[in-house]
């Protein structure tokens, strides 16, 4: 590719790694979580949300269970300024809710972002400077100790303003380009604010620590996290906190590898919303603790609904294979799989699994919303026999017969190949009904006697053929040999290895019966049909007319 040359790889690792992250599993506790959706998110988007839509957002995320909501810039934008305004004095902030908002440290923000905050129960003022190398260089041109000066001076003014207000609110400072920085400066600016503000145990500060611009792999990222965590002061006071964005698609990684490394908690948007490339998706961090036996304590049982507000108040879209969330992420489309998710589920249902190791689905989708009628085995021109026999079975209580379900597979995939268009379980009932179930276009019984005479049944059919009604009998070794004794007869066909099975279709005293009827016709072809009927004997009768009516030829 042209102009290779042209980059270097930017990767300020620290002086000196542990890497004990790099033994641990996994993930064992939920972190802390904070939304950023309102802020972060909210000005990342094309059209900024209305006061009535971030109150909308607010409430989702209050109802999902995050008890950290940065919910904005206050001193940025009025808009900003009366939103939170309007959830203090219309007390929408629950007790056990604390809101964030972010400030720069610049006197006559501060104070603004302050007097934002009157009344406010509980809140986290969020301090923050850049002190990344090309920041230092390109954009402030200043040395590293006057980077140091702008962060301590926000910090003290802090302390200062917090004691004329006699508020004692949480705080937190951020390293803007912590990944952009020495590992060594961030330390040491970082440390520089703790002794301002000397967090204690029951007012632990934040220190976040962003990847504002993703600039390595995720695992240089847990050898800063990890360096941070083992040398700040007051470690036993301070909640480390990550917030990962998006560049090189690595946000997640970032998050889990961090909280791997000692972090406590992570910003993030529901969807990875952000700047550029989005911020880390809390739903997919979140969800994958969940896949692996951890409570994440946040509620995302359902996404649909989430995504819904979603997409209207930011007027994004969720993508259709974003994990967990995406409209597709549980579809099977392939054949081969689902044949493995529709066996999958069968031994789980006979096994009485514990835990959920179905191929293919990394979780049940039902525990996020999603329906298995709708949302798993999806029907196309690629689906094979067992996902269309799931779907038949699952959905509306047909257990075809494993040699049915091919024949049926080949129709439904023909079907479907032909429109080039996806066929809904509804399609495919009906395709299925209509093709297979009580098919009486050439020939019909609608009166059936039987007579016993020792092991012998005599079958008197009354049939409907070609529009001409006939009665016709003959003799059989039982009552479906003997109907299809005198068929053979009447319609002067042969035909041969007729088998048969049956099961109830729906529970009840009233309910009906379902057979299924196959034979095989002179040419060696095996030829299907169905029978629905309350009566179990004309459900097995009209599956084998069905079987004639669909492919064998006959002489009137």
């Amino acid at each position: 590719m042209k102009n290779v040359n042209k980059y270097k790889a930017q990767i300020y690792s620290p002086p000196v790694c542990s890497m004990n992250w790099v033994k641990k599993e996994k993930v064992e506790k939920a972190p802390i979580w904070c939304s950023v959706d309102l802020r972060d998110g909210n000005q990342a988007l094309m059209i900024p949300m209305s006061l009535e839509e971030k109150l909308d957002f607010f409430k989702k995320l209050v109802e999902v269970g995050f008890k950290e909501i940065e919910v904005g810039f206050p001193a940025a934008s009025e808009t900003e300024y009366t939103f939170l305004r309007t959830l203090i004095e219309q007390n929408l902030i629950p007790d056990d809710v604390t809101v964030q908002v972010l400030t720069q440290s610049r006197e006559h923000i501060i104070r603004k972002t302050f007097e934002s905050l009157k009344g406010c129960k509980n809140a986290i003022v969020h301090l923050y400077n850049s002190t990344s190398v090309a920041q230092r260089e390109q954009v402030f041109k200043k040395p590293k100790n006057e980077i140091i000066d702008i962060a301590v001076k926000g910090a003290k003014l802090f302390n200062e303003i917090a004691e004329e207000l006699g508020v004692s609110f949480r705080y937190e400072y951020s390293p803007e380009s912590f990944t952009g920085t020495e590992p060594e400066f961030a330390l040491e600016i970082c440390n520089a604010v703790l002794d301002v503000w000397k967090p204690t145990a029951d007012r632990k500060a934040i220190i976040n620590l962003p990847v504002t611009v993703e600039m390595a792999s995720p695992h240089i990222y847990a050898n800063q996290v990890e360096y941070m965590c083992e040398n700040l002061k007051y470690r036993e006071n301070v909640v480390v906190s990550l917030h990962p964005h998006n560049d090189r698609g690595c946000a997640v990684a970032d998050c889990e590898l961090g909280l791997l490394a000692g972090a406590d908690r992570i910003e993030g948007t529901l969807f990875g919303n952000g700047e550029r490339t989005g911020n880390a998706d809390i739903i997919t961090v979140a969800m994958n603790m969940f896949s692996h036996g951890v409570d994440p304590k946040l509620d995302f049982t359902d996404i649909p609904s989430i995504a819904e507000l979603y997409e209207r108040v930011t007027r994004m879209q969720v993508y259709d294979r974003s994990p967990y969330s995406g409209k597709l992420v549980f579809a099977a489309f392939s054949g081969s799989h689902q044949d493995a998710i529709a066996k999958g589920m069968k031994f789980r249902e006979e096994k009485n699994c514990e835990h959920w190791t179905v191929p293919y689905l990394p979780i049940d989708p039902t525990d996020v919303g999603r329906m298995y009628e709708t949302d798993v085995i999806r029907i196309n021109s690629q689906s094979g026999k067992g996902g269309i026999g799931y779907l038949l079975e699952h959905n509306y209580g047909y257990n075809l017969p494993p040699k049915m379900r091919e024949t049926v597979s080949y129709l439904i995939k023909d079907i479907s190949d032909h429109k080039h268009d996806e066929l809904s379980p509804a399609q495919v009932h009906s395709a299925f009904k209509e093709n297979f179930v009580n098919v009486r276009h050439n020939i019909d019984c609608t009166k059936v006697i039987f007579d016993k005479e020792g092991d012998v049944f005599t079958a008197t059919m009354t049939i409907v053929l070609h529009g001409e009604e006939k009665i016709i009998s003959a003799s059989g070794n039982g009552r479906l040999d003997a109907c299809a004794g005198a068929l053979k007869k009447e319609l002067n066909m042969e035909f041969s290895d007729l088998t048969y099975t049956e099961h109830a279709l729906e529970r009840g005293t009233t309910s009906k019966a379902v057979a299924y009827v196959s034979i095989k016709g002179n040419d060696g072809t095996i030829h299907w049909g169905a029978g629905v009927h309350n009566d179990i004997i004309y459900a097995t009768i009209n599956a084998l007319i069905s079987a004639i009516n669909r492919d064998i030829d006959y002489s009137k």
